[in-house]
């Protein structure tokens, strides 16, 4: 029996671009970049997002490490959407987005952006330079 198709990903997660809160000089040379906000196609109250923001932002300080406010932006109508960049594996990051009912998640190596569902569709598709981007 083939595999089932999967649907191609909306062109919005290959024009995204990004802006931060504070400049940053040394990125890690991988890390991913996640939000709590609303998912696609879903609406949430203010007080939802804003409890999932917060949620996530505590996780994200318990566990340590590196991590920085990054907001994702539609070059086209400004949709934003406030997020995380942080150093954490693949699956984690994706069970992570899972967890915050997100569809999707970036991931950064070196300078290259890629996207990932964080479903079982789990593959990093290339988007282009991250640094180009911000």
């Amino acid at each position: 029996m083939p595999e089932p198709e999967i649907k191609k990903m909306p062109d919005w997660y290959f024009e995204t671009l990004f802006q931060l809160e504070t400049p940053v000089t040394n990125w890690p040379d991988e890390f991913v970049i996640l939000s709590a906000y609303t998912t696609t196609g879903e609406q949430w109250s203010d007080e939802v997002i804003l409890e999932a923001d917060q949620r996530l932002e505590q996780e994200l300080k318990q566990r340590g490490g590196w991590f920085v406010r990054i907001t994702g932006y539609s070059p086209h109508d400004g949709h934003a959407e406030p997020g995380w960049a942080l150093v954490i594996p693949f699956d984690e990051a994706c069970d992570m987005g899972l967890r915050y009912k997100q569809d999707a998640i970036y991931c950064v190596k070196g300078d290259a952006l890629s996207v990932t569902y964080c479903d079982t569709r789990r593959a990093l598709v290339p988007v282009g330079e991250f640094r180009s981007r911000l």
